[in-house]
């Protein structure tokens, strides 16, 4: 099935109010515009340097997600454009984006990164690190970055009430936070080509979907 094929059958059977984006990663900007032919306009980069080329070389009204691990120092590599930051995982991330997005008189929005999987090698906040964050309302300082919910990554596993936990314990979360947030506080992305579906019956309004749409990966790409 073409790109355009998929995107069409994607966006016509999310329920209203989940944002689709197309995890474009590794991907050549020829496989993005066949997408953005067909009305696609929110991509998902998890390197920075890929980001930003990608940023220069395509159009402007592209909304760019960073949603890999964001190493602090590559921050100001993408400040000056990105929408959302999927991956803040701790305060000093934070620190360094609202710093960022000051020097280029921007306000970006983020998301906290939960860890909800049981591997080890995932990125997050452990939930009760962040809750004492959340509560400790130093988060408020930040007056250059919005803080627009959460994102999570299930474990990698067949077992689907382990990942539905995960999901549910996420979604749970998200909505305590609301009422310290606000309206504002209005975005939970969690799920993958592998379990969109289930993610968005545990309460997801993004999912992040990429080999579904483009195909395997060619990792040759960024080298």
């Amino acid at each position: 099935m073409s790109i355009e094929s998929t995107i069409n059958d994607l966006t016509n059977s999310l329920p209203d109010g989940v944002d689709l984006i197309a995890i474009s990663k590794t991907h050549p900007k020829e496989a993005i515009e066949e997408a953005y032919s067909v009305g696609q306009r929110l991509f998902g980069e998890n390197r920075p340097q890929e980001l930003k080329r990608k940023w220069e070389e395509l159009p402007k009204d592209i909304k760019w997600h960073m949603i890999g691990h964001l190493q602090t120092n590559k921050v100001r590599m993408i400040a000056s454009f990105v929408d959302f930051i999927h991956s803040v995982d701790s305060q000093r991330v934070i620190e360094l984006i609202n710093s960022e997005a000051a020097r280029v008189d921007r306000v970006i929005n983020i998301l906290f990164e939960v860890k909800i999987a049981q591997e080890e090698s995932k990125h997050g906040w452990d939930i009760d690190e962040l809750t004492q964050f959340v509560e400790k309302e130093d988060w408020s300082r930040f007056k250059n970055v919005s803080i627009r919910g959460l994102m999570g990554v299930a474990s990698y596993t067949e077992d689907q009430m382990q990942i539905k936990n995960e999901f549910s314990e996420l979604n749970k979360l998200f909505l305590h936070y609301k009422d310290t947030f606000g309206s504002n506080f209005d975005t939970l992305s969690m799920g993958m080509t592998s379990d969109y579906e289930l993610a968005i019956e545990c309460g997801s309004n993004m999912v992040r979907v990429g080999s579904l749409i483009f195909g395997n990966r060619d990792y040759n790409i960024t080298k």
